[in-house]
């Protein structure tokens, strides 16, 4: 370490939302050229006590530190005058705006592109980045805005940076071109917390490993005389197992044929082009792909939620009888007796309804079961409590509304409902973004348990390493085109990051 002073240090932070312990008496600390990675499992509360540095909310109890001297908080503004800034995973850029704009906007002083530029330059030159200041952030890749964010508060003068899972959609080649950018910012004197649920991420990049559990801090520990195994012991509290099991297809066959299928959104805009694939049932297909190359569209256009302007999806009969779904509607789909469960990334807009608790949302899945007036509620209040004790679900019960719920316990109440329906088909969005790794093994777990059972799984993912050791096949997406089909097993992670970002790849297979 480069100062024996800490940039930050928080000692005893306690933060209550009523009756809940977010943080309890956690101590942190945070050195000039050094880089953090802060791990837990969600609702641990490692989010909270970083939106206390960055000042969206304040601590009940404790100090906080900033190089040596006692300081408050209380405004992201105050945040951003003590050289502190948050890179969240959910980019805050006006997209029709240039990069030097949106880098510019919210500064004090007369707004001076050129001298935004220069300075954006001078920045870019320092610590290795690429970024042209003219340019659109609407025509900017994921990692491009990515480069924003950051230059964005480096424009400000922040020397801490705190970055929430900085390389979520980012392919392997982005995310080793980010890791060389904080690395060139580690040794200029920066420090820089990451926070991260990707282990081998945190042993190639941090350089010291701090662990929240429930709240509470639990301990520190030299990354390099540590193991991926003993950082997730440490914050689950247990042993856990890390291997990714993949048993072999089950009897693969012909579930969802997909033939030349074109979509265009509201805009017009061409989100698939003459995409052709099948699903096997017994088998899991893994769908990877940059965001915005058009996971989101093929899913719904599977499950009947999204039109298209050509092309076919057809579900096959095990006796080989073809119904045709394009054109028809999730009910529709339904009487044709098609059973089809959709885990959608949008886990409140379209999975469930935040307002309503876990017991009507299970009924989302099953009220037509009724045979009179009254709706069934013993099914589906049966069904939330297998899903609640099964997955672990942290919940003060089941009348709690959803919206109450963390990310990740909405996430496995929106899986363990589409699961428990027993669908031939099921198609998953994203289904562990933003899940701790043990709740994320229980998903995968349950994936292979539906592949086992014949069902043809769709999974779209963003961690390559997930979809390699999950996967049978996997259908690489560059721009709504397919750039090839490679088989799970033995395939090369760098090339299908190549593939990611350009058409043409590997052999249908």
């Amino acid at each position: 370490m480069s100062d024996t002073t800490p940039a930050v240090s928080m000692r005893n932070i306690t933060k209550r939302f009523g009756p809940v312990v977010a943080n309890d008496h956690v101590n942190l600390e945070l050195y000039h050229g050094e880089i953090l990675a802060l791990l837990g499992e969600n609702g641990s509360g490692k989010t909270t006590l970083m939106n206390m540095l960055s000042g969206i909310y304040f601590p009940d109890e404790g100090e906080i530190f900033v190089n040596g001297r006692p300081v408050t908080i209380a405004s992201p503004r105050d945040s951003f005058r003590l050289g502190i800034g948050m890179i969240h995973q959910h980019f805050k850029l006006v997209d029709v705006l240039t990069a030097a704009e949106n880098i510019a906007l919210g500064t004090e002083g007369r707004l001076d592109l050129k001298a935004t530029a220069r300075k954006i330059r001078e920045i870019c030159d320092l610590y290795g980045f690429e970024v042209d200041p003219k340019q659109k952030i609407y025509d900017m890749s994921v990692s491009q805005k990515q480069t924003v964010e950051i230059i964005k508060v480096l424009y400000r003068g922040a020397e801490i940076l705190i970055l929430d899972e900085p390389t979520a959609v980012l392919t392997p080649q982005e995310a080793d071109k980010l890791f060389n950018v904080l690395r060139n910012m580690r040794d200029a004197g920066k420090a820089i917390l990451i926070i991260t649920h990707k282990m081998h991420e945190v042993e190639e990049l941090s350089d010291r490993v701090a662990v929240l559990r429930k709240g509470r801090y639990i301990g520190q520990m030299k990354t390099a005389e540590t193991s991926a195994q003993e950082m997730t012991n440490m914050m689950v509290g247990h042993p856990v197992e890390l291997n990714i099991e993949r048993p072999d297809p089950v009897h693969p066959r012909p579930r969802v044929q997909v033939r030349d299928l074109t979509v265009r959104n509201e805009e017009g805009i061409v989100k698939l082009d003459h995409v052709s694939f099948t699903a096997n049932a017994g088998e899991i297909l893994g769908i990877a792909g940059i965001a915005g190359s058009g996971q989101k569209e093929l899913l719904e256009a599977i499950a009947g939620l999204q039109p298209c302007e050509s092309g076919s999806i057809a579900y096959l009969e095990d006796d080989g009888k073809e119904e045709e779904l394009i054109g028809k509607d999730p009910l529709k789909i339904q009487d044709m007796g098609v059973s089809l469960s959709f885990v959608p990334e949008d886990r409140l807009g379209m999975g469930l309804v935040g307002n309503m608790d876990l017991t009507r949302n299970m009924m989302l899945r099953s009220f037509r079961r009724g045979k009179s007036l009254f709706l069934d509620r013993v099914f589906p209040k049966k069904v939330a409590e297998n899903v609640v004790h099964d997955l672990e679900v942290s919940t003060p019960s089941l009348s709690t509304p959803v919206r109450r719920l963390s990310g990740g316990n909405v996430q496995k109440v929106l899986v363990g409902r589409e699961i428990t329906s027993a669908p031939t088909v099921l198609l998953t969005a994203y289904a562990v973004r933003g899940l701790d790794i043990n709740s994320s093994y229980t998903i995968y777990d349950l994936v292979n348990r539906q592949k086992e059972a014949g069902v043809a799984v769709i999974y779209v993912g963003e961690d390559l390493d997930v979809l390699l050791a999950l996967s049978d096949r996997i259908l690489v997406l560059c721009g709504g085109k397919v750039s090839g089909i490679v088989p799970g097993r033995g395939a090369d992670k760098r090339e299908i990051g190549l593939m990611m970002t350009r058409t043409g790849g590997a052999d249908n297979a």
